[in-house]
């Protein structure tokens, strides 16, 4: 939850965009998100289709991961391993 924090401390908007996701793994400093769940409810929003704002939100999250944890990590969504 720090990460999320940190997210929402320096930008809203990318932690309303990452908010639905779920850690699906961490390999070699790589974090797979997984959105499928987020489908599921009512409202549901497509993160893989927001292109304009994705590479800065997936930004923003790595900048909050690095805050709180002092590693650098890559962020990747479970659409892009398809």
């Amino acid at each position: 939850m720090d990460v999320l924090n940190e997210l929402e401390h320096h930008n809203r908007i990318a932690w309303m965009a990452m908010f639905d996701g779920r850690l699906l793994s961490l390999e070699n400093n790589i974090v797979t998100l997984d959105f499928s769940d987020a489908r599921k409810l009512a409202g549901h929003h497509d993160i893989a289709n927001t292109s304009t704002g994705l590479t800065r939100h997936l930004a923003a999250l790595e900048s909050a991961i690095t805050a709180i944890t002092g590693c650098e990590i890559t962020v990747q969504l479970l659409a892009e391993m398809h």
